[in-house]
């Protein structure tokens, strides 16, 4: 029997309602902006040769694949919020799978940045995935579910890893020289970008009711508190901070691992990119696991669980940070790799079993500050990454340091040990 409320369960094998489809589709969704986002960090190898790129220069690009998506974020919440998510989702994908197929006309540093630069703005798609996910599920189950969907779709950042060098490899078995099968290859994810538009646009709804403009925007009564009254919760950066160390190192990772493994173990491209691949592949579970353990922890202990359960996360994730720092050999770094990658993926988990209730009528907005945020950390810690005086290994250093001293600090930050999952299920009731 079908329902048009939130579901209070999630059964990942059903996809029955329009809840379960709509689950199932925004998870994909976003496995595949990853896929157009950062399809170009395991060619880099062959793209900066093919380029002639400094290292600086590498960092750049970095830094302009995260740095659009912060702007592109804060505008993506609030048009959920206003637009519904099915438009925004599909409008998105449309405008990303441009740069994308097109990044292959680049011919120097210059055009390449720029094309960076716009592909970055894809980063924005997990706004609406998070958003659009806590509209189909009840509050007892919502960090579950936006974990799950989440995680999976970040294992799109994983698989990519090894995906676009064997792609590129198919290319140049059909005669194409390195050069230009970066190129073609490029043109493949921004394909699938405008399938799964298509496919968002005609399968998913706004929310379990249907969308906006057939309930009569009902559902903009989640827009009544304004930006910066939202934003007056210091919890809100408080997520946000911690976002920047947990998905801004995931995004960071994800744009130097196959380059990192290729430089420092002498790898060609498809090898470098599984053991790349082995960070992002993670994202199957750890994330869930993160939501899961976040929600059985909020049922009995409420928002300040949430919260310390996160500040330990974070803790974890630079201490393994450090030790994958200090990896003297492969073994090493892909079983420290392994270890920060649990905790930090739990961590992102972690953060959006929060979201959702420090504001309940202003979802969309507090989610993009924090999925802003993660984009912050990223690009900040891109630029430790184009120093000329600063080894890889040294970069890495510096970030495990911060974010052990954030998770410590994080400690101190009460969520709201009075706010239960039953209150702010009763809130959202009466909104």
């Amino acid at each position: 029997m079908t329902s048009n409320k939130p579901l209070s369960q999630l059964n990942i094998f059903s996809f029955n309602g329009i809840q379960m489809r709509t689950f199932h589709i925004t998870w994909l969704t976003f496995f595949v902006c990853f896929f157009g986002w950062f399809g170009i960090a395991p060619l880099m190898p062959a793209i900066r040769a093919d380029l002639g790129l400094t290292k600086p220069q590498v960092g750049n690009t970095i830094i302009a694949a995260v740095s659009a998506t912060i702007f592109a974020r804060l505008i993506i919440g609030k048009l959920c919020d206003t637009w519904g998510p099915r438009k925004t989702y599909t409008a998105l994908l449309i405008v990303g799978a441009l740069p994308v197929m097109l990044v292959g006309l680049a011919k120097d540093y210059t055009s390449f940045l720029l094309f960076r630069l716009a592909i970055g703005v894809i980063g924005a798609s997990f706004v609406i995935t998070q958003f659009h996910t806590s509209m189909m599920f009840a509050p007892n189950i919502k960090g579950t579910a936006n974990a799950v969907a989440g995680g999976w779709g970040n294992l799109g950042g994983g698989i990519t890893q090894l995906a676009m060098p064997l792609i590129m490899a198919t290319i140049m078995g059909f005669g194409f020289v390195k050069a230009d099968a970066w190129r073609l290859a490029m043109i493949v994810p921004g394909l699938m970008m405008l399938i799964m538009a298509w496919v968002y646009w005609k399968y998913t709804k706004d929310t379990p009711a249907g969308n906006y403009d057939e309930i009569k925007h009902t559902s903009t009564s989640k827009s009544t508190v304004s930006f910066w009254k939202a934003c007056s919760d210091i919890r809100v950066w408080a997520l946000a901070i911690a976002y920047a160390c947990c998905f801004g190192m995931e995004i960071t990772f994800d744009g130097v691992a196959a380059l990192y493994f290729f430089d420092n173990f002498h790898m060609e491209e498809t090898e470098a990119g599984f053991w790349a691949m082995l960070f992002g592949f993670m994202n199957i579970f750890a994330r869930a696991v993160g939501g899961i353990v976040a929600d059985k922890v909020g049922q009995r202990f409420g928002m300040r669980g949430k919260g310390i359960l996160l500040a330990s996360m974070l803790l974890l994730e630079g201490i393994g940070i450090l030790l994958f720092a200090q990896a003297g050999n492969l073994t090493l770094a892909i079983l420290s790799m392994l270890t920060f990658a649990m905790f930090l993926k739990m961590a992102n988990g972690g953060t959006y079993a929060i979201v959702p209730f420090i504001n309940p009528k202003a979802v969309g907005v507090i989610s993009g500050v924090v999925g802003a945020g993660g984009n912050v950390g990223g690009m900040l810690m891109g630029f430790l990454f184009k120093s000329q005086s600063i080894s890889y290994g040294q970069a890495f250093m510096y970030i495990g340091g911060i974010v052990a001293i954030t998770g410590l600090l994080l400690f101190l930050v009460n969520f709201g040990k009075t706010v239960t999952l039953k209150q702010t299920e009763t809130e959202l009731q009466a909104a």
